[in-house]
């Protein structure tokens, strides 16, 4: 269950993320909308990042938690922000995933 929970927090990572992009993009009571969608992510974000070390070990529920808002980070600009999707970013991003399995496949819990 704290996995799912990991899991979730790592995409909130991604809302205050990519809420913090679209604030950039936008002015006045729309740009106060996206700040307010970051704040809430944020806390989100860090609430269930919280619960879910409480029984997985520290440094794994970091790393992947930082690794799922990283790819998710990236995928997003490619989508929606018009970044680009050269070869090295997409092996990168690739071999960041891989990583981040690596860890769930060696975690004790």
């Amino acid at each position: 269950m704290n996995w799912i929970i990991l899991i979730i927090a790592g995409l909130f990572e991604v809302g205050f993320t990519t809420s913090l992009g679209k604030a950039k993009t936008t002015t006045g009571m729309e740009s106060m909308w996206w700040y307010a969608s970051f704040a809430i992510c944020l806390t989100l974000s860090m609430g269930l990042l919280i619960r879910a070390t409480q029984t997985l070990p520290l440094g794994t529920a970091y790393a992947v938690w930082t690794g799922i808002g990283a790819v998710g980070t990236v995928l997003i600009g490619i989508i929606f922000f018009k970044e680009p999707a050269t070869l090295w970013r997409v092996v990168f991003i690739t071999t960041l995933i891989g990583s981040i399995i690596g860890l769930k496949a060696v975690s004790p819990h």
